[in-house]
């Protein structure tokens, strides 16, 4: 019986994390530095293609961040959103938040296209998302 706690895309990310564990040879596909590198540069192609028609202002590279400002609510989750090295927002773009951003490109290169799936089944509480976590509570804004 489904878990009436979690949305559908949740389960569905749980379910596909748990075969990847269960099936011999999948983990190490996923992981293969080929494979990531692709997943990077696709999401970054991505959050290029979203951020620089709909950034308002310079866009600027802080780091390994390229960052996409201005942009509309519905082009982002919560205040802002990592995809690949692209950091799309409205206006949230503290030195301490650019900084818990950069941790979440790092994250992007380690896992590539598996980080969303990753990160869904994560959850969606901050506080026990192991990749909020790992990029810093405080500086993402998360008390």
């Amino acid at each position: 019986m489904p878990d009436a706690r979690r949305p559908p895309y949740q389960l569905l990310a749980i379910g596909l994390v748990t075969v990847g564990r269960l099936v011999p040879g999948v983990r190490e596909v996923v992981r293969h530095p080929a494979v990531t590198r692709a997943g990077f540069a696709l999401a970054t192609a991505m959050g290029l293609a979203i951020g620089l028609p709909l950034s308002v202002g310079r866009v600027r590279r802080v780091g390994d961040l390229i960052v996409c400002r201005g942009l509309p609510n519905w082009a982002f989750g919560r205040g802002g959103t990592t995809v690949g090295r692209v950091y799309l927002t409205r206006s949230n773009t503290g030195r301490r938040v650019l900084q818990h951003e950069a941790v979440h490109v790092e994250q992007w290169r380690e896992w590539g296209f598996a980080l969303p799936l990753l990160y869904w089944a994560a959850g969606p509480n901050p506080h026990t998302n192991r990749f909020e976590i790992e990029a810093g509570l405080e500086k993402g804004g998360y008390r």
